[in-house]
């Protein structure tokens, strides 16, 4: 009761908010009302004030947003003629704006998400600014090869771009995922439709202006704020969208891959989720472990595909890891998002705090041991206390769902054989960590696990030039680094009769 109270004294007053510029459909460089003149609402979840009221799009939206990019994208539009380095030079200037604009952007990312500030100012913007950078650079090196074959012939490949790319972002990381999305996208010379989540629409409607104001040409990139029945369906079914790429859960990425095969067999790309594990071995540095795992838990609420959701601890070590552990929790600071000392907010809706409720129960009813937290904070709020449980076992819902909320499951193993079976039992192989100060098991261990990416005594460390994605139900494709290029541009070969010399 006494941290419940203390918490309250934190917990933000409803504000008014004047930052909020765009509201619209964001096509062909001009922003629309709704074909259907819907609008639905945008809430702060910190203190539940509705923020603005933004236009609803609809499938009519959407046709007219693919149709502005297929002009953009024909051969001999200002775009397909635009040399790559001017590319590169627009990308450049996005970032610019967004280095500019930072304070608003984080400011809004924090309203309409719940994210602390500090965390959308110093990670959010700057992995945003980051990576239209990086992708900035690759516009003038993207080439083709030049092949050995018979005599006679003279092979070449040129990378082109796909066309008119369908983009559906998630509602944890709304601007991050726009540039992760738009940035490769752009690079190679194709033209963007991309929906914002419902939940979170703020910030890439912002974006909209900066491209605008960028120079972008028109139709190049085209936002449709909307809902998944409706816009995000009608992108992944839509005959005259080339590739469509998803950040969001498994299931509704199965849903999209049905969708983009029954209609034009359009590329796929999707990052879904996971259930990720961390093995933490007793020669690790205990203390480091103890912080990186429980950054990976409850880092952004635990709204995060990566979120270290099954912690595997040699059984030598356990009850000091829990020990530490639940000390370690006690330093989160809940409360008001946009307070600097704040490290933990709301979870992002009412859908999703009692899933996670839902979830920490069952927990408790199937035997597992509260640690710490397990409760709201408030009566009417939607904040959850950071959890931990321990005597976690595999079979246990808490150590098998995506709970996509803070909590933290403590499992325990005897050996290095047994922890990577465990490790790899899950359906989903988004990330994974090795805790170890030994080199041969570290690279040992990290060969064995079946995820997509593998960190060493630290977790979610992610920059542009590392390719991201997972293996199995966390979906297919990579983004991030060269190897997104490939899932934006396609290959063709041309091959020349040569004539013989006389």
């Amino acid at each position: 009761m006494a941290q419940e109270e203390t918490h309250k004294n934190r917990l933000p007053q409803p504000v008014r908010v004047q930052l909020i510029r765009n509201t619209k459909v964001f096509i062909n460089n001009e922003w629309r009302a709704s074909t259907r003149g819907k609008t639905f609402p945008t809430f702060n979840p910190a203190s539940g004030v509705k923020l603005c009221d933004v236009e609803e799009a609809d499938r009519e939206d959407v046709d007219q947003a693919v149709e502005a990019a297929r002009g953009a994208v024909q051969r001999g539009s200002p775009w397909r003629r635009m040399d790559a380095s001017s590319r590169g030079g627009l990308l450049h200037r996005l970032a610019d704006l967004l280095e500019r604009d930072r304070v608003l952007l984080a400011t809004l990312e924090t309203l309409d998400t719940g994210k602390p500030f500090l965390q959308s100012f110093y990670i959010d913007l700057e992995g945003s600014i980051k990576t239209l950078r990086y992708y900035a650079g690759w516009t003038d090196k993207l080439h083709g090869q030049s092949l050995p074959v018979d005599e006679s012939s003279m092979c070449l490949t040129r990378h082109e771009p796909v066309g008119v790319c369908g983009a559906i972002i998630p509602w944890n990381f709304p601007l991050l995922m726009f540039m992760w999305k738009i940035a490769p996208a752009l690079s190679c010379g194709n033209t963007v439709v991309i929906k914002p989540a419902e939940q979170t629409p703020l910030t890439a409607l912002h974006v909209g202006s900066l491209i605008k104001e960028a120079a972008f040409p028109p139709g190049v990139v085209n936002i449709v704020p909307g809902f998944g029945p409706t816009v995000g369906a009608a992108i992944a079914d839509h005959r005259h969208i080339d590739k469509v790429a998803f950040t969001g859960s498994t299931e509704v990425g199965q849903l999209i891959a049905a969708a983009a095969a029954n209609s034009n067999l359009k590329r796929v790309t999707l990052e879904l989720g996971g259930k990720n594990p961390c093995i933490v071995f007793a020669d690790c540095d205990l203390q480091l472990a103890v912080e990186e795992t429980q950054k990976g838990a409850f880092y952004n609420q635990g709204q995060c595909c990566t979120a270290a959701s099954r912690i595997f601890v040699e059984e030598t070590i356990y009850e000091e890891f829990v020990h530490r552990s639940k000390e370690n929790a006690k330093k989160i600071i809940i409360g008001d998002p946009m307070d600097p000392q704040t490290s933990h907010g709301p979870q992002i809706d009412r859908q999703q705090f009692d899933k996670i409720m839902d979830l920490i129960e069952s927990g408790k009813k199937e035997g597992a041991r509260l640690e710490y937290g397990g409760g709201a904070v408030g009566e009417k709020s939607l904040f959850v206390q950071p959890t931990i449980f321990s005597g976690v076992k595999d079979h246990m819902r808490i150590a098998k769902e995506e709970i996509f909320g803070p909590v933290q499951c403590i499992l325990s193993f005897e050996n290095q054989q047994e922890a990577v079976e465990r490790a790899n039992s899950s359906p989903y192989g988004l990330v994974s960590a090795v805790f170890t100060t030994s080199m041969d098991r570290a690279l040992s261990v990290s060969a064995a696990m079946e995820t997509g990416t593998v960190w060493i005594n630290c977790y979610n460390v992610l920059q542009p030039q590392a390719p991201f994605g997972g293996y199995k139900m966390s979906g297919n494709g990579r983004e991030l680094g060269e190897y997104a290029l490939a899932e934006y541009s396609e290959v063709k070969t041309v091959t020349f009769r040569l004539t013989e010399p006389t």
